[in-house]
């Protein structure tokens, strides 16, 4: 995996990166040259760039009543060279990389819906435990109707994604909230009247329509900043970061309301959240990608890499789940959720962290630090004190965003761009096989084994696992080509 253009699009078209360069010469930043594009793009847009200076004076140098030959070839051009009016400086952009990124216009605007939709990802899972369980007085069942939603949202995931690819964000991703949201309502309501347990299993099903939210936020990114890799860099890690803030707070929010309010408080509070944030998202429409044109390309599962590199995402996926259901064993407490949460923390910095760096690392050097780190709950459980397993996993956590980050872009960069979404959700799709294949075999281990501890092997195991998928398969090699 190339250091420098690891989150580059495959085909960047001439236009767009002549475009980006002439910009880069007056306004070296991504956001300048977003917005540089953005005021050619229209006679309307235009129009209103001048309005902003409140010169007449200015506009009629800037647009003169009869343009010599020289300017009607200028203005037939789709992207030319902004020029400053007389008397404006342009405005200094903030040295931070992640503040650069917002200085890109409508990112705030869709960056604060996204973040609304997808805090209820860590929400909905502990909520419906909660609630099925003080309903009907069984884990096994909640926890059973939860993994019917996992696989039901692996097969459904990919073909919401192919249609939002194929007929825009706002389109598809609207509606297909609307009836995630009726499935989760029709859930808290089975749960709430205490219906047949099979009920339960439709009303689930029916919520696998939810669309993916952080998909959707990273391909608008690719498409804002694209031919720019520091940049979308440092947005792919934004992302993950946003991810792993999520689920830190999603859990703690969802069981305050639980137990504060009633059972099904999590669960409705949820759904609210994630209906209004996709509708407040969707509604920027300034900054959705265009729709690509239909080709005969098929399934992003043809590209080159792409099967070995979802073989990789699904090794990963086991370090985290079996990671979790082994500290619960292992902690078999309250304090259980708080001590997981630091290994998220300690993920989200590192993230931060690894979207200001200038070169990233390919991903085999990722997963090798993930399974060094992996190691140090292992290595602190035998102590007993819960206090340096919190460290452990606080350490542990720092190899997860890294990893994540340079994989989502290896995916970015192995799909091509008519199919981004679909590739996307692919990749989480194998997450969350991995994700419930760790859980099941730590389940079985801490039932069976003589020791909780014993089952912070199999985080190490499932690293070392991804580490060799990567190296074998020459994942990196692949897209560095």
């Amino acid at each position: 995996m190339p250091h420098p253009d690891t989150t580059q699009p495959p085909h960047p078209s001439p236009a767009s990166a002549a475009a980006s360069s002439a910009s880069r010469d007056q306004h070296p930043s991504p956001a300048a040259s977003s917005a540089s594009r953005d005021q050619h793009r229209s006679p309307a847009a235009s129009s209103a760039s001048r309005d902003q200076h409140h010169s007449p004076a200015s506009a009629a140098a800037s647009q003169p009543p009869h343009p010599s030959p020289a300017s009607a070839a200028t203005s037939r051009d789709p992207h030319p060279v902004r020029r400053p009016a007389p008397g404006v400086t342009a405005r200094p952009l903030p040295r931070n990389p992640y503040l650069r990124l917002f200085a890109v216009p409508g990112t705030r605007a869709f960056t604060a819906g996204n973040l609304i939709a997808r805090l209820p990802a860590g929400m909905f899972g502990i909520s419906e435990v909660i609630m099925i369980s003080a309903a009907y007085d069984s884990y096994a069942l909640a926890g059973s109707v939860t993994a019917t939603g996992l696989a039901a949202s692996a097969v459904t995931a990919p073909w919401v994604a192919r249609l939002v690819d194929r007929h825009g964000q706002a389109r598809i991703a609207v509606p297909a909230a609307a009836v995630a949201a009726l499935g989760h309502l029709a859930l808290l309501l089975c749960a709430h009247l205490h219906a047949p347990a099979w009920t339960l299993f439709c009303a689930i099903a029916l919520a696998a329509a939810t669309p993916n939210t952080g998909g959707m936020s990273r391909a608008r990114w690719a498409h804002l900043l694209r031919g720019d890799a520091a940049a979308l860099h440092t947005a792919n890690a934004f992302e993950q970061a946003t991810d792993e803030l999520c689920f830190m707070l999603g859990p703690v929010l969802a069981a305050v309301l639980c137990s504060a309010l009633f059972p099904e408080a999590g669960a409705l509070a949820a759904t609210v959240l994630f209906l209004t944030g996709v509708l407040l998202f969707a509604a920027q429409r300034s900054t959705e990608p265009p729709v690509a044109a239909r080709t005969a390309a098929g399934s992003p599962l043809r590209a080159p890499g792409m099967v070995p590199l979802l073989a990789v995402f699904l090794a990963t996926g086991a370090i985290f789940g079996s990671m979790e259901v082994t500290t619960l064993a292992y902690v078999d407490g309250p304090l259980a959720g708080p001590v997981l949460a630091l290994q998220a923390a300690g993920s989200c910095a590192a993230g931060l962290l690894y979207g200001r760096a200038r070169r990233t690392a390919p991903l085999r050097t990722c997963l090798a630090a993930m399974t060094l780190l992996m190691a140090a709950p292992l290595l602190v459980s035998g102590t007993g004190s819960l206090l340096a397993l919190a460290a452990g996993l606080l350490v542990a956590g720092m190899a997860t965003a890294p990893t994540m980050v340079t994989g989502m872009a290896l995916v970015q960069r192995l799909t091509p761009p008519s199919q981004l979404n679909e590739g996307m959700t692919l990749a989480v799709t194998a997450l969350l096989g991995g994700i419930a294949a760790g859980s099941a075999t730590a389940g079985w281990t801490a039932d069976h084994a003589p020791s909780p501890a014993l089952g912070f092997v199999l985080p190490v195991t499932a690293a070392a696992l991804a580490l060799t998928l990567c190296a074998t398969t020459g994942v990196d090699r692949r897209a560095r080509g």
